[in-house]
């Protein structure tokens, strides 16, 4: 079987090295690529799935009890406001933002808003699109890139610890709060 070039949550996932019982924050989980890769990771652990798309949620919670997870919670929120998201605070042991820097227009508050949820020395995986590539992707105007995601996440209190494999349009970054 040849592997798809584009973007792998499950793979992606494993330079976090989640273990069993561990808590997840998937910030901005549309409909839970990377909120359900990271519930069969960490389960018996719980993962939390953060959209403000509040009609979102029931189907991502419905598509994860179709393929036995039921340790996914959701929650409608606001990643871009500290306290935004509802989450405990300095409880986490990884946050992931995945497709999301582009979208947003505070991408200093979901930085800070991922600082505050974590432990610390827990971990924040970021994956953005690399380029637009002729409209797959976001307008060339959004694209966040790697090295202004490590400025962004430094600001907020993170040292950048590592990259992941994202597939061939995605760049993928592993932070740790400090």
């Amino acid at each position: 079987m040849v592997e798809s070039s584009f973007l792998n949550p499950a793979k992606t996932l494993g330079a976090l090295q989640l273990m069993p019982g561990q808590t997840v924050a998937d910030f901005d989980a549309g409909s839970g690529f990377f909120a359900r890769a990271a519930a069969r990771a960490v389960a018996p652990g719980t993962v939390w799935a953060v959209d403000a798309n509040a009609d979102l949620l029931p189907r991502l919670k419905s598509l994860a009890a179709g393929e036995g997870l039921h340790n996914i919670e959701v929650v409608a929120g606001n990643i871009e406001k500290v306290g935004g998201t509802h989450l405990p605070t300095g409880t986490f042991d990884a946050v992931t933002i995945a497709n999301s820097l582009f979208a947003v227009d505070d991408r200093a508050g979901v930085a800070a808003e991922a600082a505050r949820v974590l432990k610390r020395g827990g971990q924040a995986l970021v994956v953005d699109w690399q380029d637009s590539f002729g409209g797959l992707g976001p307008a060339p105007k959004d694209i966040v890139t790697a090295a202004e995601a490590v400025k962004l996440f430094e600001a907020a209190g993170f040292e950048a610890v590592g990259k992941t494999q994202a597939g061939a349009y995605h760049w993928g970054l592993i932070f740790r709060k400090v």
